[in-house]
């Protein structure tokens, strides 16, 4: 059906609708209470220039029915989770920010750090924008709560404790020592704690302190005690925001330069515990009360802990359905308000400055980077003779271990700057062997055959090329260059070691001075380059190796296998899933499940 036809047969009810390109790639996703209108109204009226680009690269529109605008909402976040379409607002790097996960699911619950998500029943604390919080998270709590730090599901039995449990940060339940009532007891204290209610925990711990003590349970008592100074130590640290005990989000953004910046502050009984801070991808032209919307649902949607209140400096578009689809994620009220006077008010503008102030940090950082990349391009221009400023610059590098999975990759740096959403990655198809040089003239007869038929993905022309190796490397990249056209293209290798630049045509390879800034940006390009192959490599030898693994597991076979490879992708997820998580794979069932998860360790 065209276009055309859909869009006149579009039904008044809401729903998601997902618009795809030319190649079937979705590229927005969006919810609404009337299709029809909804839709139909991209292609009608004046819009702002992102919206503009969005319609002339729209080729069809999907659309599923909910039975209500919340429903839509729901769905809306989910499908933007998988398919982060370009012309959402994303939060940037949403999917590398690590959580705590506490596997509640298990009988005797250990603590672990996760990049994913999954409903499995266990309890998610997070996002960690920054690493070195994490880790002063996770050794505090290391000291405070003896929780299990083995992965074992289910648990096995040992006849002697870890180094931990002699130490006294594990209550070694692997020893049988530990009954699971008292090791739940650990894993609620950590979950106030984590939850930001340090003061009910402390109640808590004295009132079990005091009846050791009645009981002459002294060493106890005197544990207790040294918890709670520990906990009260903490809690001096938190800066008071409220002289109640509110539980509350505050959000602001900060938008300037068409980047923008969404903060939170995390405050529990009254106190801030934490803040974290996102930059926003895809919302240059928008409203500041749309981009709002996107930063709560996106971060809400992630499983993280949700107030009974919220607080935004400014109003979200749709913001009653979100606080209602809030609401029936976190079991019970949430509202959500923007405060205009008063003490929240006052906590707004903090939580205001607090963005604006990363924002300006990264935009002078940004600047700062810029300058030094066009010197280092101007650098480079003098001193390697090239006809004009490299601005698109191409790396390539293959790796392969003894000849097995051979992999190129081709990175892309704009400006100076590298531009991710250009790189391509090669799976090497004839090459037999460890043959480097063959490997990369497959690589760079790919590349520049798909330049010259014009395929979109390769259609832009580098300025300047870098190949990762010596004079053997770039002679059999020149060679190919030469056969398709485009020996024109500058052409560079790099060696590691002495860092010698090799051009062809001259007999002795180029020595820059250490402290050249155009040196360095050929090592970043150069470095990424191997990077990028280094990864890809990695995750195809990894699949290789499980699928070897699964091949000699009974009870999996290629159906099996293949929903395996598609839900975990690498022989680390899958060793370190828990059974709960490989049974959502689809065809798995606990006997299976168990046995996979024994072998694999």
């Amino acid at each position: 059906m065209l276009l055309e036809e859909k869009l006149a047969h579009l039904p008044d009810h809401p729903g998601v609708y997902l618009m795809r390109d030319a190649q079937g790639q979705v590229i927005y996703v969006g919810k609404a209470a009337s299709l029809r209108n909804r839709v139909r109204s991209y292609f009608h009226g004046q819009h702002p220039p992102r919206i503009q680009a969005l319609v002339r690269q729209v080729a069809d529109v999907e659309y599923i029915l909910t039975d209500n605008e919340v429903e839509a909402l729901a769905l809306e976040c989910n499908l933007i989770k998988e398919y982060r379409p370009r012309y959402n607002i994303n939060l940037k790097d949403d999917k590398s920010y690590p959580y705590l996960r506490l596997t509640l699911q298990e009988e005797f619950p250990h603590l672990e750090v996760t990049r994913r998500i999954v409903q499995d029943g266990s309890r998610y604390f997070g996002p960690y924008t920054r690493v070195g919080a994490l880790k002063e998270t996770l050794k505090l709590l290391g000291s405070l709560f003896p929780l299990r730090t083995c992965r074992d599901t289910p648990l096995k039995l040992k006849s002697r404790p870890c180094l931990n449990a002699h130490l006294g940060r594990c209550l070694a339940p692997c020893t049988g020592k530990v009954s699971s009532e008292e090791y739940r007891r650990a894993v609620q204290e950590m979950i106030l704690f984590l939850e930001g209610k340090q003061g009910d925990l402390i109640r808590r711990l004295r009132s079990e302190m005091e009846e050791a003590a009645k009981k002459l349970e002294f060493e106890r008592a005197a544990r207790l005690r040294d918890r709670i100074k520990a906990i009260e130590e903490v809690l001096a640290q938190q800066k008071v925001i409220s002289p109640g005990r509110e539980d509350r989000d505050a959000i602001a953004l900060a938008r300037e330069h068409d980047e923008a910046v969404g903060m939170i502050f995390f405050i529990r009984e009254g106190k801030l515990i934490g803040r974290e801070h996102f930059f926003l991808e895809g919302q240059a032209g928008l409203e500041a009360r749309e981009v709002m919307a996107a930063l709560v649902k996106q971060f809400y949607s992630r499983g993280v802990e949700i107030p009974p209140e919220i607080l935004l400096e400014e109003e979200a578009e749709d913001q009653e359905t979100i606080a209602t689809w809030l609401s029936q994620l976190k079991g019970s009220k949430v509202s959500i308000k923007v405060p205009r006077r008063g003490e929240k008010a006052r906590l707004m503008s903090m939580v205001r400055e607090n963005a604006f102030s990363v924002l300006k940090e990264y935009l002078l950082a940004r600047e700062r980077e810029e300058v030094s990349s066009q010197q280092a391009l101007e650098e480079l221009k003098d001193v390697l003779s090239l006809p004009a400023i490299p601005w698109r610059m191409e790396a390539f590098d293959i790796s392969n271990l003894q000849g097995t999975e051979a992999v190129g990759s081709m990175v892309v740096f704009v400006g100076g700057r590298p531009d991710p959403s250009s790189y391509r990655r090669f799976r090497i198809k004839n090459v037999q062997g460890p043959n480097d040089y063959a490997c990369l003239q497959e690589v760079l007869s790919r590349r520049f055959r798909r330049l010259a038929e014009g395929d979109p993905k390769f259609s832009a022309r580098p300025d300047f090329v870098l190949i990762d190796g010596g004079q053997g490397q770039l002679s059999a990249a020149r060679e190919v260059m030469r056969r398709l056209g485009v020996q024109d293209i500058p052409t560079f290798s790099l060696a590691k070691g002495e860092e010698l630049i090799f051009r062809e045509g001259d007999a002795q390879p180029l020595v820059l001075p250490k402290d050249s800034i155009g040196l360095r940006l050929l090592q970043r390009l150069r470095d990424e380059a191997h990077r990028f192959a280094i990864t890809y490599h990695r995750q195809r030898r990894d699949k290789g190796a499980l699928a070897s693994v699964l091949d000699d597991i009974p009870g999996i076979g290629p159906k099996r296998k293949r929903a395996l490879l598609r839900h975990f992708g690498s022989v680390e997820n899958i060793r370190r899933a828990s059974l709960e998580e490989l049974l959502q794979v689809e065809g798995m069932n606990r006997v299976v499940a168990a046995r996979l998860k024994e072998i694999l360790g």
